[in-house]
């Protein structure tokens, strides 16, 4: 039985998420304040995980089921804070009437932090009178936001998961927006509501889809999040010039969106498989895989630079030896400490590390740009990063075995 929820409560709560929102910068339009004010979001989010202050005896992540009938105050103000609530692993579906802890998974739905909501919809630079297509509805309350403040008719959204979408729909409905939703895969984007002035998807993206672009009017602007197999992040607004080409910059900050499925890595087996062909000898590695690996923003940047060298490659560390393995080309890394040093084993066609060690070198020789100072550039089959000190960067998968980089290493 459903508890009753005290929407007085409820209504301070928003006012106080918004409050805070305004604070910190991210509400500069009245409107969108009044929309956070307006939108009930523990309406879209009936149950949700939230992680243990212990992981298990295995190290994994606990992930804790939230809902009104568990514990009320807890499931509400979490509602109400400027948190991702995750509503789905592995995309599988939870029963909320009788949820049960998570121990490790992937995260392949949520609600988006509010923060981030707010700050997508002022990068994409909304404004009255512009058509929008959302990619990935997901718990359906930022759709819910840009409905309050832009109206339904302006907004389509739409997910890949017809059952995600289907929950979403009757929040929407429920609080009367009425927007054209639809079961769809963000890599084709959707057709029968094109053109549009705006694209933002709440999810990421290997490379730009063509589609997105042929979808938008010129003039128009995409928001997008590129990632790859690394997990290294970058949000980029591009401007729309015609049905095949688009330009724009990557955006400051670190974020991370969960990948669209059909850009999702792939499973890549045992790492000790990978490691049995590996040279005896190994090299002395001219980079500390820190660099990419630790916790900080930059590493979080280089991390996506790192990527444009090796697209298919995928990292994982078994004990204290970091394991690079690229599916596509069967080559394979491993790096291993030793003392003040890292040693490299390399095999394959592609050298992995040393194709990272070559963008780490042209990062260091350009002065560590920061993301803001990057362009990037689409055109037909091509999707390429561009630096006046790092060029021959490239996002477009290509033929590894003849990839080069010019003017890098």
């Amino acid at each position: 039985m459903a508890m009753p929820i005290d929407e007085a409560e409820a209504g301070r709560l928003r006012a106080a998420l918004a409050e805070s929102l305004a604070r910190e910068g991210v509400l500069p339009d009245p409107g969108w304040r009044a929309a956070v004010e307006k939108v009930p979001r523990h309406t879209f989010v009936p149950g949700f995980y939230l992680p243990a202050e212990q992981r298990d005896a295995d190290g994994l992540t606990v992930w804790e089921p939230v809902t009104a009938e568990l514990d009320r105050d807890r499931w509400l103000h979490a509602a109400y804070s400027d948190t991702t609530l995750v509503t789905q692993f592995d995309g599988d579906e939870a029963d909320w009437k009788e949820p049960a802890s998570r121990y490790g998974g992937s995260p392949t739905s949520s609600s988006t932090l509010p923060s981030l909501v707010m700050r997508m919809w002022a990068d994409a630079d909304l404004r009255d009178g512009h058509r929008i297509l959302e990619i990935g509805t997901g718990t359906g309350y930022s759709t819910a936001l840009a409905c309050e403040r832009l109206g339904s008719e302006a907004v389509t959204s739409i997910d890949v998961d017809g059952r995600r979408l289907d929950q979403a729909a009757a929040a929407l409905y429920g609080c009367g927006y009425n927007p054209p939703l639809a079961v769809a895969d963000g890599l084709y984007g959707y057709w029968p509501e094109a053109p549009v002035d705006r694209i933002v998807a709440a999810c990421s993206f290997r490379t730009v889809p063509p589609a997105l672009i042929a979808q938008t009017r010129p003039g128009g602007k995409i928001l997008i999040t590129l990632s790859g197999w690394l997990y290294g992040y970058a949000r980029v607004l591009l401007t729309v010039i015609d049905r095949h080409t688009a330009r724009g910059s990557l955006l400051p900050g670190t974020i991370s969106f969960m990948a669209a499925r059909t850009h999702a890595a792939p499973a890549f087996g045992n790492p000790a498989h990978w490691v049995a062909d590996l040279p005896e000898r190994p090299r002395v590695a001219r980079h500390h895989p820190d660099r990419i690996t630790s916790p900080t923003e930059q590493a979080f940047h280089l991390r996506f630079l790192a990527q444009s060298a090796v697209p298919y490659a995928q990292l994982t560390v078994v004990g204290d030896v970091l394991h690079l393995v690229d599916v596509v080309s069967g080559s394979a890394a491993t790096l291993t400490p030793a003392g003040d040093d890292w040693q490299v084993r390399e095999v394959g066609r592609v050298k992995l590390w040393e194709r990272i060690e070559r963008i780490l070198d042209a990062y260091d020789g350009a002065g560590e740009p920061t993301p803001e100072t990057f362009s990037l550039q689409v055109t037909r089959g091509e999707q390429r990063l561009r630096h006046p000190l790092m060029p021959g960067l490239t996002l477009s998968p290509g033929d590894l075995f003849e990839q080069s980089f010019p003017g890098v290493g």
